[in-house]
């Protein structure tokens, strides 16, 4: 058994542990850890609390994936409900499709019983209204040009986007050799409404399968869309790359991508025979994870990689 997860885990990879060790699946054990997380008012990339777009709406993004039958959830721009992970496992579970956006979602959330609640904290809202000060703000409704207009002047708000946003990543193996991964996230502070990142793309941001392994990714999602990186990574582990290889290969297909930008790139990845590595191309990052005979997760550094 293991499970790994990016840095603000912690909060949850303890629960996470405790249903593989009680004998539950993957499956559970990653959405319970992701609901921590988003529950979580003190980490802005995630659930309640995380940072709004540029109107000052939470929009939250986020994808389940269960290894052993390939079958996905997703959730885009969810607004009002914070469990968007629990959302997306419904979606998985009770759909037919992979993917709800938006009021779609919001609706869906209603029908499952969730209560529609405010996600924007005080704190969140004061980063937010900082980062307009001096800037026009108008009633936008009807007039979505402005907006446009508003987001080219504020540029220098979203130029680093690994400072202003975060997800949570969750990967884990249970005894019966299943995988499942879970990603959840606010994504950019500032961003342009309805704004998509990789975290709800399945191959993007998030990927799963018992045969091979996992991988999920967070930082800059529009590089990770463009290279399908968290199926890159399993598609090398199918042609027999070790897990570290496959990772460094799957960010060697970044480079043309993110080259001579201020973006970043991390990942959480493992193979169907437990291994797990980390990998990102920030200076500094770390990663949590627990496997058979650790009494408690540790903390470890993720190996980085260069971009030039």
């Amino acid at each position: 058994m293991i499970v790994i997860a990016s840095s603000n885990g912690s909060v949850g990879i303890e629960a996470a542990w405790e249903i593989l060790a009680q004998g539950g699946t993957a499956l559970d054990a990653v959405e319970a850890a992701t609901r921590l997380v988003e529950d979580n008012p003190e980490d802005h990339s995630v659930g309640y609390g995380g940072y709004p777009n540029l109107l000052g709406e939470v929009e939250l993004d986020a994808s389940i994936m269960d290894g052993t039958s390939l079958r996905a959830g997703t959730v885009g721009a969810l607004r009002g409900y914070r469990a968007a992970i629990s959302v997306a496992r419904h979606i998985m579970d009770e759909l037919p499709h992979v993917m709800l956006v938006g009021e779609g979602a919001e609706r869906f959330a209603a029908e499952l019983g969730y209560q529609r609640e405010q996600l924007l904290t005080p704190a969140a809202e004061q980063t937010w209204r900082a980062g307009i000060e001096g800037r026009e703000m108008i009633d936008w409704a009807g007039v979505p040009e402005l907006v446009t207009a508003l987001l080219r002047r504020s540029g220098g708000l979203t130029s680093d986007p690994e400072h202003v946003t975060g997800t949570v990543n969750f990967l884990a193996q249970d005894r019966a050799g299943r995988i499942a991964s879970a990603v959840s996230t606010s994504g950019w502070a500032w961003k342009y409404p309805g704004r998509l990142g990789d975290s709800p793309i399945i191959g993007a941001g998030n990927y799963a399968d018992d045969r091979y392994g996992a991988a999920a990714c967070t930082g800059w999602g529009e590089a990770a869309i463009r290279a399908g990186t968290a199926r890159s990574v399993v598609l090398y582990l199918k042609l027999g790359y070790s897990l570290e290889d496959a990772c460094l290969e799957a960010f060697r297909d970044l480079v043309p991508i993110m080259r001579g930008t201020a973006n970043a790139m991390s990942m959480v990845a493992i193979d169907h025979q437990g291994h797990h590595y980390a990998l990102t191309t920030a200076e500094e990052r770390t990663y949590v994870y627990q496997a058979d005979g650790m009494a408690h997760y540790a903390e470890l550094p993720r190996a980085v990689f260069s971009l030039e």
